[in-house]
């Protein structure tokens, strides 16, 4: 009978698991938080990534073209020709554009800001607001 007693007040109780748990999930919500950030990076990449293939096109537009889309008719340019001047002389569409890893469009500047002898696009980062310190632009060095 003794042997029986015995096994049965080895296991742990209700109220010492709800603690361990308990314990476990605010470990694991810190580190969540400490973590948070880290997603930024692959997310930058990507738009500078994107952000060269849109270069790569606007420059395969002005060789067709004969000169980059003005401000007005913007990044959408490479995917209509555009029916206002200048219109370019030979069109090569894309299928669409794709949207910064925030979701927001891709801004495109003709002058560019930084350097106004060429274009600029700009992805406004992950606060989504023009002109902060998240923006990321293709002329930054």
């Amino acid at each position: 009978m003794k042997n029986s007693v015995l096994r049965q007040t080895k296991g742990f109780t209700l109220m010492e698991m709800m603690i361990v748990m308990g314990l476990i999930a605010v470990l694991a919500g810190g580190l969540i938080a400490l973590l948070g950030d880290f997603d930024e990076g692959p997310k930058i990449q990507k738009a500078e990534n994107e952000m060269r293939a849109l270069s790569a096109t606007l420059l395969q537009y002005k060789i067709l073209g004969g000169r980059y889309p003005t401000e007005q008719q913007g990044l959408q340019a490479l995917v209509t020709k555009p029916t206002t001047a200048p219109i370019p002389r030979r069109h090569a569409p894309i299928k669409g554009l794709a949207k910064d890893p925030w979701g927001n469009d891709y801004i495109y500047k003709m002058p560019g800001t930084k350097d106004p002898s060429t274009y600029e696009i700009i992805s406004m980062g992950k606060d989504g607001k023009l002109g902060t310190e998240h923006d990321i632009s293709s002329q930054d060095k």
